[in-house]
């Protein structure tokens, strides 16, 4: 793991600070009834921290990810007692009957995050690890058959660069499905990725950001493209549809607002975007073009209000212990 000490410890601290923190809390939730009327750690115990859904699934993934590189680490005690306290049988029992009663939910986002945090308990060589991984099992089958039955009948992808993205969440179930030998969602997954991309060529890099993205549509295609294409494929596609650009790092304005607040982390998303498409086309600019985002992403940790610190932690994680190129 190339973080230093430092960054770890403070990764960890961000995300133990907020996975049982339960306000404020933005739910995204369908009443059917007075009887759904209900706070947070009564509609999904296992996630109900981190300001969202989402959030909680991703920030006891970093945890997981963090112990399991760096099992000794003076925050491991404490990632494992949150992991502990959160994927019990009856917890998980709880999301998985919430999900399915509203199979929209966290659709892709979340569910992909789920299989991401499914993927870190499985190649976790801890009988600790093991033991949750069993038990989020039900919740994971879940999140897979979201996907397969969603998948099939989506006609076009979803380009924002916000949580309806196709492309991120499919790169996520990707490397779940790879790793985890899922071989059915991985070719889902594949052929749906073609259909959806296979034909673009000349991004519109130009328009982007929009002002509320935290994902960029153009870099994120060419993330899951380089997963599902050969090399040589792979690189033929990139040429026609990125060509030569240069993206700089941006700023967000105000880091109380919770939508202005996500560019800081499109600048995360970005670096370990362009440093997967350079693993697969090699680049020393794709390369030097990731680095200047990863430390503009980094930096922006500093002065965070809860609005970016309940999330950002997450995305650093992913980036600076490459995640996305793991495996």
């Amino acid at each position: 793991m190339t973080a230093p000490a430092a960054l770890r410890q403070r990764l960890a601290g961000l995300a133990l600070g907020c996975v049982h923190r339960e306000y404020p809390n933005r739910i995204g939730h369908l009443l059917e009834s007075d009887a759904d009327v209900l706070p947070p750690r009564r509609l999904t115990p296992a996630f109900f921290g981190c300001f969202d859904w989402h959030s909680a699934v991703h920030a006891h993934w970093l945890l997981a990810r963090l112990c399991r590189l760096e099992h000794d680490a003076d925050y491991a005690s404490d990632a494992r007692a949150a992991l502990t306290r959160a994927l019990t049988p009856e917890n998980i029992a709880a999301e998985r009957r919430y999900a399915m009663q509203r199979p929209g939910f966290e659709r892709p986002y979340g569910m992909a995050w789920l299989l991401q945090l499914a993927t870190e308990l499985h190649e976790w060589d801890d009988p600790d690890a093991q033991a949750w991984r069993e038990t989020l099992r039900p919740l994971e089958a879940h999140a897979a058959s979201v996907f397969e039955a969603w998948l099939p009948r989506l006609s076009h992808p979803v380009r924002s660069g916000t949580h309806d993205q196709t492309a991120f969440s499919l790169a996520l179930v990707h490397d779940w499905a790879r790793i985890t030998g899922a071989s059915r969602v991985r070719s889902l997954v594949e052929d749906r990725s073609v259909d959806f991309y296979g034909a673009d060529r000349d991004a519109p890099l130009a328009y982007e950001p929009s002002g509320h993205d935290f994902l960029s549509p153009s870099l994120a295609e060419a993330d899951l493209m380089r997963r599902v294409l050969r090399p040589l494929p792979f690189r033929e596609w990139l040429a026609r549809f990125l060509g030569d650009f240069e993206l700089a790092p941006v700023s967000a304005t105000d880091r109380q607002d919770g939508h202005l607040v996500h560019l800081d982390g499109l600048n995360l998303s970005r670096a370990w975007m362009l440093e997967g498409i350079a693993s697969a086309a090699p680049s020393r600019r794709l390369v030097e073009m990731a680095e200047r985002h990863s430390r503009a992403g980094i930096r922006a940790l500093d002065g965070q209000t809860y609005a970016g610190a309940h999330w950002l932690a997450s995305f650093v994680g992913y980036l600076v212990t490459e995640r996305g190129l793991a495996g």
